[in-house]
């Protein structure tokens, strides 16, 4: 039955393949199509989203078709966009047509871009972890050996014409690790935008109240990367921090409350029931930049958010459990993670309790410091702007 199904699959992605190949060369472009997708259809989110945004802003979603990839295909979002249920055969029609393709990851292989396309790739993050050529071994659930994974990305990443980077420090790791040597956007991430321009008393009560949260309390965001060896499938990640929540809880609870944000390749479906009234948990599609905006501090580990969340200025502190074996084994890392980040490092929940129980803000304020020159210095709340630019130049 396995070996049945199996080939059903292969001769149904071969279809597609073929179909979109098809539709490449009978079709024109079309030069008012514009298509858009965060995380391969799982989001409404990060830097595609503030692009899509300035533009209804602008009033470009009236003069331009604009298209919208998700999974959901009831999936609400503002302007007059056009949502298509991501994979499906509207899908493949607009990939083929479009004239300005702008995603935050990897598309798939099959995605042959045409002659004429402008593909905008905006990235999702300033890396701190190992990235594609530059990682000596792939541990991920890719179903590829290391090299094999290596060339595929190189393949991929020879496809964009622009690629968005936070800051000067990423533009050199992105030209290395995908090999990109076309048009590098170094105007900080559109994404952050909304940080600066929405971090008001007014917006931050208003989206406590929308999102259910006590306003008499601080707000924990709990908010840590996925593993690589931690897998279901391809795709398809483990929740498994060595995090004792029912102690977090118990010592915190008087206090604060915390929001839980999976990293959007987790598939683990957790019952917070039991933490009712001290963990909040938002669909994972959820957009992290309100989740930065609501918090007053911020825990992670070895995610990017520590770069995004470091332009509010307020207290990170670093869960690293697993620090050892992340740098020697998983990944490794691009700086000295010990020695730059400007937080507290614990590696058991006891520490991290005690950690956020007797901060000292002047202890980080150089660290701090030091860290957004590098990282954010860029972030201006006018790098949407940069980008739709580009996009109006190559619409014409």
């Amino acid at each position: 039955m396995k070996n049945v199904l199996g080939r059903i699959r292969s001769l149904v992605k071969q279809c597609v393949i073929l179909l979109y190949r098809i539709l490449t060369v009978v079709l024109p472009l079309r030069k008012d199509v514009i298509v858009f997708g965060s995380n391969l259809g799982r989001n409404y989110s990060g830097n595609p989203k503030a692009i899509y945004e300035n533009m209804v802003e602008q009033g470009y979603d009236q003069m331009y078709r604009i298209v919208w990839f998700f999974e959901k295909e009831n999936t609400k979002i503002p302007g007059q966009a056009k949502v298509i249920k991501y994979g499906r055969l509207q899908y493949l029609y607009y990939m083929a047509v479009a004239k300005v393709w702008v995603f935050d990851c990897r598309q798939p292989k099959f995605l042959v871009k045409r002659k004429g396309v402008t593909y905008i790739q905006t990235w999702h993050g300033t890396p701190l972890k190992k990235l594609a050529l530059d990682m000596k071994e792939v541990t991920m659930a890719e179903g590829k050996d290391t090299e094999e994974y290596k060339k595929d990305f190189y393949d991929n990443a020879q496809t964009w014409d622009y690629l968005l980077s936070q800051n000067s420090y990423s533009t050199a790791i992105f030209r290395r690790a995908f090999a990109f040597y076309k048009t590098m956007v170094e105007v900080g991430y559109p994404r952050n935008d909304y940080l600066i321009k929405g971090n008001t008393k007014e917006t931050i009560e208003r989206l406590k109240q929308e999102m259910g949260l006590p306003l008499d309390k601080k707000v924990i965001l709990y908010a840590p990367t996925w593993r690589d060896d931690e897998f279901y499938c391809q795709g398809s990640y483990k929740f498994n921090p060595s995090l004792a929540f029912h102690m977090f809880m118990e010592r915190l609870k008087e206090d604060y409350v915390c929001i839980v944000k999976y990293h959007y390749l987790i598939e683990d479906a957790i019952d917070w029931s039991a933490y009712k009234g001290f963990i909040y948990n938002y669909d994972k599609s959820y957009d992290i930049t309100n989740l930065y905006l609501v918090s007053d501090l911020l825990i992670t580990d070895y995610s990017s958010v520590m770069f995004d969340y470091s332009i509010l200025k307020r207290p990170m502190f670093f869960y690293a459990y697993d620090l050892d074996k992340y740098k020697d084994t998983l990944r490794g890392f691009y700086f000295d993670f010990v020695a730059e980040v400007p937080g507290p490092i614990s590696l058991k929940t006891e520490d991290l309790i005690d950690d956020i129980l007797h901060y000292d803000k002047k202890q980080y304020e150089e660290k701090y410091k030091k860290f957004c020159e590098t990282y954010n210095h860029l972030d201006h709340g006018h790098a949407s702007e940069e980008v739709v630019a580009i996009i109006k130049e190559k619409l014409g």
